[in-house]
């Protein structure tokens, strides 16, 4: 039976939760504050713990970080007002396997933990498998083979760059906002590659303590530290032949960015604490949602490695700025959604079309699908309707809509503004568009560039 932890400051929600998880067999622990929850941690292994984002006493952020220097293995669900989502999402280069928003469904909250233990187990299953039982779990930890192919300009050509990439030897970096879909892009261009036959093993660097990465990466031999009781084979070690991804690499401390740079130069690894090498084939592809090279000027990353990573990039746009590809990847969740909850909901509205289309998605397909999947739970027909849809969606949508109708009449004064004047008219219309910077440039009658320059002139922070 898989124990699980809830730590919300809310009693009621920790009580109907607690008393619903039991019913569908899980052993429930409750805390209402982050200290009492990381005493728990202490103690006890949980399988899923269920944290609120805010807390009385910490952030989601810290928490996080708290939780996954205690328990490293554990998969950390957030929870979290939707007004939140924004903030929430940023909680992936921690290490937060997925997130689920208030008012909570019991329904959808059973799917999304089932969901999270399974990949868990997956991953689990890997990194403890002896080479003998690599080949077996082969099967089970590949990439998916439904990758999905946007309609888009910048999907097209990102399908290209996978396409063209994908049979080289030559290391990646795929950059692009957390939530747009860099773990499947590197799937599939392991699924083309020469090495698609050996393990695709997924590491986020945002989720290992300083403490434990080097051994999660590289391996530890027993009694290198406190705790090592067993050999351990790190990630690099179980991946070879195939192709290990290393997802928000801006997170790796400066000594594993120095260890990974010899594993680039040499091919060899070195378990913490062993006195031999052993030889290594594996092709690396690394992501980030940061700017590397910003990173590497401030003194955060080292410049060789990055020159080492970046032999071909390949970069993910925001969701919204590829609205076709919206409808393409809503139809695929509601299959998904419809299969994970056993319903049969076979549409959308068009009002619903329309709101999903042009809601700003700041969480990009991770935030998609947690919303076609709330939807699909709430719909009692055929076809999804707005009343199944977040208010936030819709109330975000309406105001867009009238800051349109406001702004519309006086951008074309911005050229003749000088000043404070127009410093103030720019940052009028980007809180009218939620800081959505292509459409304050299309209002005010300008490109991209020109406003960034705008943006760096009236030292505005958006």
């Amino acid at each position: 039976m898989h124990k699980l932890l809830i730590i919300d400051d809310d009693k009621d929600i920790c009580l109907v939760l607690s008393k619903f998880l039991t019913k569908n067999n899980y052993n429930v622990d409750v805390a209402h504050k982050g200290e009492d929850g990381l005493q728990l941690l202490r103690s006890t292994q949980y399988s899923v713990i269920l944290c609120d984002y805010r807390l009385p006493d910490h952030t989601g952020v810290e928490m996080l970080r708290k939780i996954k220097l205690l328990q490293p293995s554990a998969a950390v669900i957030i929870i979290t007002g939707y007004s939140d989502v924004r903030i929430a999402v940023e909680t992936f280069r921690y290490g937060a396997s997925d997130y689920v928003t208030k008012p909570l469904y019991p329904d959808e909250l059973l799917v999304t933990i089932k969901e999270t233990i399974a990949k868990n187990e997956k991953r689990n299953l890997v990194e403890n498998s002896t080479p003998e039982e690599k080949t077996k779990a082969k099967k089970s930890t590949q990439g998916p083979n439904n990758y999905i192919v946007g309609k888009s300009i910048q999907s097209q050509t990102v399908q290209k760059y996978i396409e063209l990439i994908a049979p080289a030897e030559m290391s990646v970096i795929i950059h692009g906002e957390t939530g747009t879909g860099k773990e499947f892009v590197a799937q599939a261009i392991h699924q083309f590659s020469k090495r698609s036959d050996h393990l695709f093993i997924a590491i986020d660097c945002g989720a290992l303590p300083k403490e434990l990465a080097g051994s999660e990466l590289f391996g530890h031999v027993k009694g290198a530290f406190t705790g090592a009781v067993n050999d351990k084979p790190g990630s690099f070690e179980i991946a070879d032949g195939g192709t290990i991804f290393l997802d928000e690499i801006g997170n790796l401390s400066y000594e594993n960015q120095v260890k990974l740079l010899r594993v680039i130069q040499e091919r060899r690894i070195k378990r913490i604490g062993a006195t031999k090498d052993i030889a290594i084939d594996v092709r690396i592809i690394a992501a980030t949602n940061e700017d590397l090279i910003k990173s590497v000027k401030e003194g955060r990353f080292r410049e060789d490695l990055y020159h080492r990573l970046n032999e071909f990039k390949i970069q993910l746009s925001p969701l919204r700025e590829r609205k076709d590809d919206i409808m393409v990847f809503a139809a695929y969740f509601l299959e998904k959604a419809n299969q994970s909850l056993h319903k049969n909901v076979k549409s959308f509205s068009p009002s619903v079309l329309d709101q999903l289309t042009n809601y700003y998605w700041h969480g990009n397909l991770r935030e998609l699908n947690n919303v076609v999947k709330r939807s699909v739970l709430l719909t009692t027909g055929e076809s999804v309707e707005p009343d199944s849809l977040p208010q936030e969606i819709i109330q975000a949508n309406t105001s867009n809509v009238t800051a349109g109708a406001l702004v519309e009449d006086n951008v074309g004064l911005l050229k003749s503004i000088a000043g404070s004047a127009e410093r103030q008219v720019i940052i009028e219309v980007l809180e009218k568009v939620n800081y959505n910077k292509s459409k304050a440039a299309e209002l005010l009658k300008i490109d991209r560039k020109t406003l960034y320059n705008k943006l760096k002139l009236y030292s505005i922070n958006a």
